[in-house]
């Protein structure tokens, strides 16, 4: 695949054929029907309109698992949202597959986008393993609210912008919550640089695919990982140079 020829200016683009009633039935990745997941959902969801119970799973996600961009293995049942529920952590693509699966056991319609985004902020062992400061097919949710899509970002857990000294991002259910271009102290943080589409599922091949042309050493480190391991950034360089 010519990966670059998926890059787009439209963030509405439907890669996949997806329908609206496949943005409300349980995916193979967004498994919404998982008992786990149904339960979570429902526990944290509670009661009250569907903007009250998306801005609920919302925080859940976006604070309740740890932000974590070395230690999701490059294979597919590492991506199911039910498996990233259980792991306690993920990063952006799989915490975005977690909050639409938690969206639909509800009853709220949800899918899943994706972006390149260039991080001026990005540390140094990240940048390191991948190479690169652009982060492609950097992944968020959109949510069905009053009759329309709203971007959604659980990916940076609060505590790890307050460490780093970044803007949370919050959500209100009515505008886009994405990545702020500045930080606190006024530096450049996260561009937007183009989209890749939006899926009804997580197009799991793709970004594995994409991810070995774009970031080779993280590539080969992430699916050297065994299901259920934990690696560590240093654990993913070591294992990446293999």
């Amino acid at each position: 695949m010519d990966f670059n020829s998926q890059r787009t200016s439209r963030d509405d683009a439907v890669r996949d054929g997806g329908r609206f009633e496949d943005y409300r039935r349980p995916g193979d990745l967004i498994d919404s029907g998982h008992p786990a997941v149904a339960a979570h959902a429902t526990q944290v969801a509670a009661q009250g309109s569907d903007r009250e119970k998306a801005l609920r799973l919302y925080y859940a996600v976006r604070d309740g698992l740890r932000y974590d961009p070395y230690n999701t293995p490059m294979k597919r049942d590492a991506y199911r949202a039910s498996a990233t529920l259980a792991a306690g952590h993920g990063y952006c693509v799989n915490k975005a597959g977690l909050m639409a699966a938690l969206c639909r056991a509800v009853g709220i319609a949800a899918r899943v986008g994706y972006a390149d985004v260039r991080n001026h902020m990005t540390t140094k062992r990240l940048s390191d393993l991948m190479g690169s400061d652009i982060f492609y097919y950097h992944g968020y949710t959109e949510v069905w609210l009053d009759g329309h899509w709203v971007k959604a970002t659980p990916a940076f857990n609060k505590e790890l912008t307050e460490r780093f000294d970044l803007k949370p991002l919050e959500w209100d259910g009515i505008s886009d919550s994405i990545y702020h271009p500045f930080d606190l102290g006024g530096r450049r943080h996260m561009e937007y640089l183009a989209y890749r589409g939006v899926f009804a599922d997580i197009p799991f091949d793709e970004i594995r695919d994409a991810f070995r042309h774009y970031y080779p050493r993280m590539s080969r480190a992430q699916e050297a990982m065994p299901l259920g391991g934990d690696f560590g950034a240093e654990g993913a360089l070591e294992a990446s140079r293999k």
